[in-house]
């Protein structure tokens, strides 16, 4: 028997019957079955459409890539002769690193005067992309911390199948020595990167290899307690924000041929090439604190 209006508000009323949802249970037979039908007809334009936008995209896929390949092909065409002795057919960037850029930027490392002088944008923009990496991770991977029911927190205990280093005495033993040593060899590789082969990407790998090590070795939470989250965030912001500060002022003395206050030095000492020992520290601050945070996160979905 088909229910009249009165009868279906008054059981929408009691919460038996719902307007917006017109199943079977809430229509009689003729209507139920007409509302199948329409069902299965929207469900199978639905199939159809789902059907058409894959093979859509899987043919404007391909058409985009032999089209970004015969644009690539396109360009090797324009390549210059293998062999020839013009290539490439400007030389006046190269020649000017060459002859002048000891005296321009005070740097005995050519290589460390190009990405931290004459190139130094470039490089602020791969410190910012490892920033956005740790960033990303810590979006991906951090773990809210949960309590028990008296409020205090419940210690995040390591993922079974990880080996406990620590409880290794003969590599505990051997890292108590080595690790210094690396710790060390970070710092020099770090502070001498305008003298010698170096500088800040390799010194920053070598000291977050180092504190990597300390928390395999000495246990998470004792490296936590030494480089924390707050101190890794404080550490990276103002890392950031000096190399940005000191190289838009020598971006802005630059542009507008304004002579820069500070000095590029004696070639070859410690205290030379201007601004590019502080900015190797920079940069190899943030390399140090985005290979330790990957490993903690990876490891414990936590840094502390």
């Amino acid at each position: 028997m088909r229910k009249s209006f009165l009868q279906k508000l008054s059981a929408w009323y009691k919460g038996s019957y719902d307007f917006t949802l017109k199943t079977a249970d809430h229509m009689d037979a003729r209507m139920a079955h007409e509302y199948t039908g329409k069902e299965h007809k929207l469900r199978e334009v639905e199939r159809r459409e789902l059907v058409f936008s894959g093979v859509l995209y899987n043919i404007l896929c391909v058409l985009f890539c032999l089209i970004f390949i015969g644009v690539l092909l396109w360009s090797v065409l324009f390549l210059p002769p293998h062999g020839n002795p013009d290539n490439p057919a400007v030389n006046e960037v190269m020649d000017r690193y060459v002859a002048a850029g000891m005296e321009e930027t005070g740097a005995v490392n050519t290589v460390a005067g190009m990405i931290l002088d004459y190139r130094a944008f470039d490089t602020l923009g791969e410190s910012f992309v490892l920033f956005t990496a740790v960033c990303a991770v810590t979006i991906l991977m951090k773990n809210t911390k949960e309590s028990a029911a008296d409020g205090t927190p419940i210690p995040m205990t390591v993922k079974p199948g990880i080996v406990e280093y620590s409880k290794d005495n003969i590599v505990r033993t051997v890292s108590r020595f080595l690790i210094p040593f690396i710790f060390v060899y970070g710092v020099y590789v770090l502070l001498n990167g305008h003298l010698s082969p170096g500088g800040g990407f390799s010194g920053g790998a070598i000291l977050g290899s180092a504190l990597i090590l300390y928390a395999m070795v000495y246990g998470e939470d004792r490296a936590a307690a030494i480089f924390s989250e707050r101190l890794m965030k404080t550490v990276i912001l103002i890392s950031l924000g000096f190399y940005a500060i000191a190289k838009s002022y020598s971006f802005f003395t630059g542009a507008n041929h304004l002579k820069s206050i500070i000095s590029t030095g004696t070639p070859g000492r410690i205290l030379s090439a201007g601004l590019i020992l502080p900015l190797n520290i920079a940069v190899g601050i943030v390399v140090c604190c985005t290979m330790y945070s990957f490993y903690m996160y990876f490891r414990r979905g936590r840094i502390q």
